[in-house]
């Protein structure tokens, strides 16, 4: 391909060279209409890879996108998966710049703009919190995109997340090991894409063992520390109120939250109640009892959709992955073995 440069695009668009660097370099006095046109041709022709003179030709960005703030906010398990974005960026030779948008519930503005003023090679999307039709505003970016901890069917997007369906399996079926057959869910009563397929795994569980799971004991909690703990405190005030002998948990936080209100109701854990939770914070190691989990390999997660993001900036690698990160089973003190 030609190299072109600023007054190639400006006889491209049919505008002032001013007019393209003031585009390009995100300055006012251009009109939107026209400063897509300019970073589209800028892209086509290979304008941000072949001028010397571009600040941000070795840069990529890093979109947290928060759509309700449940789950997507300041914890150890999203620390740790930046960190992990950081040190493979820093070690492919790219910067990384990290941009926060929160859902508009009108046109999901803030999103639109901060793609298309970006001119990175290339985009990660925390897409923890996102839905299906938070995707559609993304169809044509000329960039390439990998979305991180959360998958979506049918999208044209590459997607690095949790193995949801058989770390869920895994749990559930360590609980079945240690002779509960009587299994309840924590739930989020938040949807994410990732509680969806872990729902899925712990239900495929329970019928691969000739279980079945009891509607009653799939309790609904709001996904933050104080959430969980006000929603199972409720559920323990009621009359007559009945329990399984082992819970599964969307996610440490629920799970830890639960156990604070079983406590507190004089429920013991586990000679009571067993509950395994899922993602293996830092705070699991100094609960009482000590929650037996999943470790999710947050830095990995996030190293390796950095990998999948270069590949497809380098490589021109088309191609639609979904990757997904196997989990481990940590095992401490909140499941008892029963006979």
């Amino acid at each position: 391909m030609v190299r072109i440069n600023i007054s190639d695009i400006a006889s491209i668009v049919g505008v002032s060279p001013a007019t393209v660097s003031n585009a390009l370099n995100g300055k006012s006095g251009v009109s939107e209409e026209t400063r897509q046109k300019i970073i589209k041709i800028a892209r086509e022709y290979g304008y941000f890879k072949d001028n010397i003179f571009n600040t941000l030709q070795k840069t990529i960005r890093f979109i947290m996108y928060k759509k309700h703030g449940f789950v997507v906010c300041d914890t150890p398990f999203f620390t740790s998966l930046i960190e992990g974005i950081t040190k493979e960026s820093k070690a492919q030779g790219y910067e990384l710049l990290i941009s926060h948008v929160n859902f508009n519930e009108k046109d999901n503005k803030e999103l639109i703009e901060t793609i298309e003023k970006d001119y990175s090679e290339g985009i990660l999307i925390l897409a923890t919190e996102m839905t299906s039709e938070d995707l559609l505003v993304l169809k044509n970016v000329n960039v390439p995109i990998v979305m991180l901890d959360s998958y979506f069917k049918n999208s044209d997007f590459d997607s690095v997340l949790i193995n949801n369906v058989d770390a869920a399996y895994k749990a559930t079926e360590y609980l079945i090991m240690n002779g509960h057959t009587n299994i309840g869910y924590l739930h989020s009563s938040v949807h994410i894409n990732n509680f969806y397929y872990r729902r899925r795994g712990y239900l495929e569980a329970l019928a691969d063992y000739a279980l079945k799971a009891d509607k009653k004991f799939e309790i609904p909690l709001e996904p933050t520390a104080e959430g969980s703990y006000r929603d199972m405190s409720l559920y323990l005030k009621q009359k007559n109120v009945a329990l399984p002998t082992a819970f599964f948990a969307d996610n440490d936080i629920i799970a830890l939250g639960a156990m604070r209100a079983l406590k507190e109701s004089g429920i013991k854990i586990p000679e009571d109640v067993s509950i395994i939770g899922f993602d293996d914070m830092p705070f699991c190691e100094i609960s009482t009892p000590k929650l037996t989990t999943l470790k999710v390999f947050k830095q990995e997660m996030g190293k390796t959709a950095v990998r999948r993001l270069l590949d497809k900036i380098k490589e021109n690698d088309n191609s639609i992955q979904k990757i997904e990160i196997n989990t481990q089973l940590v095992v401490r003190e909140s499941v008892l073995k029963i006979n």
